[in-house]
């Protein structure tokens, strides 16, 4: 069996394009039969910016509840908090001892932010920089090497996250033998979902279209989609169409060339915005209803967060204590 990582952040709830460019890709590869999938909710990591104790819980909660919604088999997939597993931080601690401050510095977050404070002329660039940002990468080499995981899917600009493991791992290896396994990426190209504006969906632009919105809600923001000014009858061109494009997402290939032919015809936009909420709708709805469902019933997903966190526990302690004995730490 294969083993799949996947690490989620509880800052937000999802939007159309979370769901479409990153989490069903997920569960897709989360089917196969070779696979042991894990799920953690990164609620640690999430400290770097969360620093209100009620929107950490919900949103831990709403990530749990989202993903089950949207096809986590909790039987096949073990989902666990981070928080919840105290083996990854005694690894972190391990695998800080292994990494050098050069190679932190050349982290993505933290140039990132340095480069925001040069052209924002602060004397400090290192402004706003925490020791959580900026060991970021130690904590993710810990949450990847601590589950033992062969494969970790990622956008291309995660790559280097699991680079960054696999250097830190080869050094404790290089050390002590071969304890820590060298997991793989596995890049996911990274899909651009367009939001109401014509630009990458976002909540920073306010151009998103949150995943589990009521019927009359979603039909609001769908209606919003900017469109341009031809008139009803006129023939629509479907490539360059933004409500097309989001309709291609949810609809199957005969749905797809009906609504092309009806582009070709002429149709109004209005009737087209029409027809992807009632597609989307329909395809959501049995989503929504359980997220709303699980939502409500918070002493499920505890249990379904422990019993995880137990399994995590188990191979997590294992792998500590071998690295231990190789250290000479403990009896």
């Amino acid at each position: 069996m294969k083993t799949i990582l996947t690490g989620v952040k509880p800052t937000d709830l999802p939007h159309w394009g979370n769901y479409l460019g990153a989490m069903r890709p997920a569960l897709d590869l989360a089917k196969a039969k070779d696979v042991k999938s894990a799920l953690f909710i990164a609620d640690y990591h999430a400290l770097t910016t969360i620093h209100d104790p009620l929107i950490m819980k919900e949103m831990t909660y709403a990530v749990a509840a989202t993903w089950v919604a949207c096809g986590l088999d909790p039987q096949k997939a073990i989902i666990y908090r981070q928080s919840d597993v105290p083996e990854t931080f005694e690894l972190a601690w391990i695998l800080s001892c292994f990494s050098s401050k050069g190679l932190m510095n050349r982290a993505h977050a933290y140039k990132a932010k340095v480069q925001a404070n040069e052209e924002a002329g602060k004397s400090d660039l290192d402004f706003g920089v925490s020791m959580g940002l900026f060991t970021y990468p130690i904590l993710m080499a810990a949450d990847i090497l601590l589950f033992s995981a062969d494969e970790v899917p990622v956008g291309e600009d995660q790559i280097q996250h699991v680079e960054i493991a696999r250097d830190i791992a080869l050094r404790v290896n290089n050390t002590y033998g071969e304890i820590l396994k060298l997991p793989k990426f596995v890049a996911q190209k990274n899909k651009t979902i367009v939001g109401l504006d014509g630009r990458k969906m976002s909540k920073s632009y306010n151009n998103h279209i949150p995943l589990f919105l009521e019927s009359k809600k979603l039909r609001k923001m769908v209606m919003k989609i900017k469109t341009d000014s031809s008139p009803p009858e006129a023939p629509k061109d479907p490539s360059t169409s933004l409500i097309f494009d989001l309709y291609k997402e949810f609809a199957t290939e005969e749905q797809i060339q009906d609504l092309r032919l009806s582009y070709e015809k002429g149709m109004a936009w209005g009737d087209a915005k029409q027809v992807l909420f009632e597609l989307v709708d329909q395809k959501l709805s049995p989503m929504r209803i359980e997220f709303q469902k699980l939502m409500d019933d918070k002493s499920y997903l505890n249990q379904l967060l422990h019993e995880g966190s137990l399994k995590a526990r188990e191979q997590g302690s294992q792998l500590l204590a071998q690295l231990r004995k190789a250290m000479g730490i403990g009896a």
